[in-house]
């Protein structure tokens, strides 16, 4: 069985943003590392901002890290 980090940060949503769950529960829609780590505050992880980057704390899903905004798809 697979262990996931606690911290996960989905795909950027069609609008932007990113998806936000700590240990499995919602925290929210981040559109930054600073509303990000306002969850992650509040989550009880005052001091995250070193966590963003490690592996076996946060899973960056689908997206590169620290990206929020969606790709703009030109015709």
């Amino acid at each position: 069985m697979a262990v996931h980090p606690p911290i996960v940060v989905h795909r950027i949503s069609p609008s932007g943003g990113r998806r936000v769950t700590v240990r499995d529960q919602i925290m929210g829609l981040a559109h930054s590392d600073l509303q990000l780590l306002e969850f992650l505050r509040r989550a009880g992880l005052p001091d995250a901002d070193a966590l963003l980057d490690d592996p076996t704390w946060t899973e960056w899903v689908g997206d590169r890290p620290h990206e929020y905004e969606p790709l703009e798809i030109t015709p």
